[in-house]
């Protein structure tokens, strides 16, 4: 008898389900159907099942203690608010991205009518309102709450995660607000110090308890065990799982670098502590995230293909074709969903595909700069040094099913004209050749050496 366990993504163009043998600890089946969040989200789920029950032999009782992760009705979105943009701010859009969250809105200082107007009409699921170290400025903080209590009829969470010392005050601003109010612990306590943990789990709580019932997506409990994460943060644990290994059991493969590309966007998570590796050097900026993801919404591997036009443009990697010409090849990689068709598609989808690597690795990792004081020359770096990271690890289907993962991935590497760029010198590549990165993270969740040995086999070094 086999032990089936299901793990369901529901993003926003498919819901795929991954169904594992956990006493072969095997994968038996991958599927994927069209997502209906926007009528009804167990129609899509359904219809994924059914495909699943050509190959897999699950039961009523296998699919009820399915979980799932999900990206679905533009994912988690939220609006990030905080004192200073190099510090609470970016505290805070740390702390949101490391939750699985799309980044819709930063803002900084004192808010004004009209960023609070862009906020409303921005409609996000959560606003992370952070500012102060604690026992530090209270005022801008508290103002921002008073703003926001203007608007609080069309806000549906708040997180408030800043100065402690004004707490209080903040929870007479928000007595009989409708808002959902969540307090929790400053995610800058001390210049310079972050502390994402507590954030992330209060995101994490609304997003299982609220926000999947806003977006529709809990009716899937009616079939389902739960949605429990978003699908970014489902694909962080599983890089963390992968670098980490199981303490006692398994060790990991060390510090890594994964770059997740899709058809909307380009997420790059690394798992390392990034710290300087040249002699000398002078950190600046908040300390980096050991687990880090960011996202970027303007690499997509059909949404945004003229955006990658012009920066191959800008990089002149065109070399001898004419822009017309390559633009009107990239017209033809939109017109058949970018899965290239014959060689001369194929060589644009690859020339892409590299592109949207390189250029959100470049944004990913941290950079050096030299500069010239009183006292000589002095190198500074911003960022995480992933320059001595081993493992790139390549996932989405631009990547798995490219006709080169090698050389697409090559994009992730360090350049020797362009040294200060901190990206990886010589690594290996992997790519998640079947696609069930999101199901391993989820299995961690109850079973990390499970999972662990189960992508350890299907986990592919090129």
């Amino acid at each position: 008898m086999n032990n089936i366990r299901l793990f369901i993504d529901f993003g926003s163009t498919f819901t795929k389900v991954v169904a594992f043998d956990l006493d072969k600890e095997e994968l038996m089946a991958r599927v994927q159907a069209p997502s209906s969040v926007d009528t009804d989200v167990i129609i899509g789920l359904k219809q994924a099942l059914s495909k699943l029950a050509e190959t897999v032999p699950y039961t009523d009782s296998d699919v009820k203690q399915a979980i799932a992760c999900s990206s679905a009705a533009g994912g988690l979105r939220m609006v990030c608010i905080g004192l200073v943009p190099e510090y609470t701010t970016e505290a805070g859009r740390l702390a949101a991205l490391g939750a699985g969250a799309k980044i819709v809105g930063t803002y900084s200082y004192e808010l004004t009518k009209k960023e609070l107007e862009e906020i409303a009409e921005i409609s996000p699921d959560i606003i992370l309102l952070t500012g102060g170290t604690d026992g530090g400025n209270q005022k801008i903080i508290c103002h921002n709450a008073e703003m926001l209590f203007a608007i609080g009829d069309r806000i549906k969470n708040i997180i408030v995660a800043g100065n402690k010392s004004a707490q209080d005050k903040i929870e007479e601003i928000f007595a009989g607000i409708s808002t959902n109010i969540v307090y929790t612990k400053n995610v800058m306590p001390e210049f310079g110090k972050l502390d994402l943990d507590p954030v992330n789990e209060k995101i994490r709580e609304l997003f299982i308890n609220h926000i999947t019932q806003a977006k529709g997506i809990a009716r899937v409990k009616e079939v389902i065990q739960d949605v429990i994460m978003p699908t970014p943060s489902a694909v962080l644990e599983a890089a963390r799982l992968i670098a980490e290994g199981v303490p006692g059991a398994h060790m990991g493969l060390g510090e890594l670098l994964l770059v997740d590309v899709g058809g909307a966007t380009t997420d790059v998570y690394s798992i390392a502590t990034g710290v300087p590796t040249k002699d000398g050097v002078n950190t600046i900026g908040l300390p980096e995230p050991y687990a880090k993801r960011t996202v970027e919404g303007d690499l997509g591997l059909y949404h945004n293909l003229d955006t990658l036009s012009d920066i191959a443009e800008q990089e002149n990697t065109l070399a001898e074709q004419s822009k017309k010409e390559f633009s009107q090849k990239v017209q033809e990689l939109r017109s058949v969903l970018s899965v290239p068709q014959g060689e001369e598609q194929t060589q644009y989808q690859l020339l892409l595909s590299r592109l949207a690597i390189k250029t959100a690795v470049d944004r990913h990792v941290g950079r050096l700069q030299l500069v010239v004081t009183h006292n000589g020359e002095v190198w500074f770096q911003r960022g995480k040094d992933l320059t001595k990271v081993k493992n790139v690890i390549g996932a989405g289907g631009p990547v798995v099913f490219s006709s080169n993962s090698r050389q697409v991935l090559e994009g992730a590497t360090f350049q020797q004209e362009l040294p200060n760029i901190l990206k990886p010198k010589e690594p290996k590549f992997y790519i998640d050749q079947k696609y069930i990165l999101f199901a391993i993270g989820l299995l961690a969740q109850s079973n990390p050496a499970k999972a662990f040995r189960i992508i350890k086999k299907y986990l592919v070094q090129i």
